[in-house]
């Protein structure tokens, strides 16, 4: 039998023989009717012992077969029928053990693909800038250019380096936003202390556009003022990028369950196709907009506005979709939410919500 394989039940059927025969004839040494009780005893204790292990020794190999199809692609999860006694326990460890160990493969090709989509966004974003600044060295190496077009030339190569420097380091943040290496130092704030910080940088770009902001900003919030600067900062330098000639309406104010900062601009506001997508990494709008586009509706942000055309013509630069994604992250690491919307009367609306504790 294939039961007797197993060293284990055969012992332990040597050791019963052994116990049966002494048994049987003893009794048969004081009685030869006890003894023969004793020795059919024997045979049926035997024969009990191993239909018992060959049972057992049949429900193991199967599941062992099946473990071996779920270690091989099988989808189905069940691990013979479950009862009561150690193999029962045995395999509902077992199928709580294959549940993790898919959900955390299904887990690692997720990360997978999203690691390869990553790569591949960087990669293209870089390129662009990358392909303008060979156009722009090879054109800075032509004779005859005045000293107008190279001064030209000279502006743009500073503008898309500018733009590397700045998707380079977005992509920092973000990745030790995601490693959780980032401490925020989270403190009452002064609202518009966050405010006046996030408009500073862009007061030049918004003259450039002839956008005015108009600020009302009192209270406080419970946060860390300087990476909520950067966060506020994002927003505002996608509303300045996609108004012209327009307002930009920035309140700040504080109840007893949160702190609100409200962005709205009079710009061409969301595509409703994007709207769910605005703040999703890479997101660069529905159509993949060009930015020079006028007109067009927003997408996620870091955009340039300028194109310089000599000799060659160097790539207009696109939206790579970094900075809300970036403004989304930190405000989710303080306790927060950000909404965007399109306002009735035109434009977009970004509400931030920091509350006190947790909702």
């Amino acid at each position: 039998m294939r039961v007797l394989r197993n060293p284990d039940v055969c012992a332990l059927t040597l050791t019963t023989a052994a116990v049966g025969i002494a048994a049987s004839g003893i009794c048969f040494y004081l009685n030869q009717k006890a003894g023969l009780i004793a020795a059919a005893a024997f045979v049926i204790v035997i024969s009990v012992q191993l239909v018992n292990a060959a049972l057992r020794h049949r429900h193991f190999r199967k599941l062992a077969d099946e473990i071996d199809g779920i270690l091989h692609g099988a989808e189905d999860i069940c691990l013979s029928k479950y009862r009561e006694g150690e193999i029962s326990i045995l395999e509902n460890e077992l199928t709580k053990l294959i549940v993790r160990l898919r959900e955390q493969a299904d887990a690692l090709r997720s990360d997978k693909t999203k690691l390869a989509d990553s790569i591949a966004d960087i990669s293209h974003q870089i390129k662009t800038p990358l392909t303008a600044l060979n156009l722009i060295a090879e054109s800075l190496g032509r004779s005859g250019m005045n000293a107008e077009k190279r001064m030209e030339l000279l502006l743009e190569l500073r503008r898309q380096l500018t733009r590397i420097e700045w998707l380079v380091s977005a992509l920092l943040k973000l990745a030790r936003l995601d490693a959780d290496s980032v401490t925020f130092s989270r403190k009452h704030a002064e609202l518009a202390a966050i405010v006046d910080g996030a408009v500073e940088p862009l007061e030049i770009m918004a003259e450039l556009k002839n956008v005015h902001f108009e600020i009302d900003a009192s209270g406080f919030a419970y946060c860390d003022p300087d990476w909520m600067t950067e966060a506020l900062g994002n927003i505002l330098k996608n509303c300045v990028e996609h108004c012209e000639n327009g307002s930009i309406y920035v309140t700040a104010s504080e109840n007893p369950i949160y702190s609100e900062f409200r962005i709205r601009d009079t710009g061409p506001g969301i595509a409703e196709q994007d709207l769910p997508h605005i703040f999703e990494r890479f997101y660069t709008g529905s159509a993949g907009m060009n930015c020079t586009e006028t007109g067009s509706l927003r997408n996620n942000t870091h955009t340039e506005n300028d194109t310089v055309q000599c000799g060659a013509q160097i790539p207009q630069l696109q939206s790579v979709g970094i900075g809300l994604a970036l403004s989304r992250t930190i405000i989710s690491k303080q306790n927060g939410t950000i909404k965007a919307e399109n306002h009735r009367q035109g434009g977009a609306v970004f509400t931030i919500r920091l509350y006190k504790s947790a909702v």
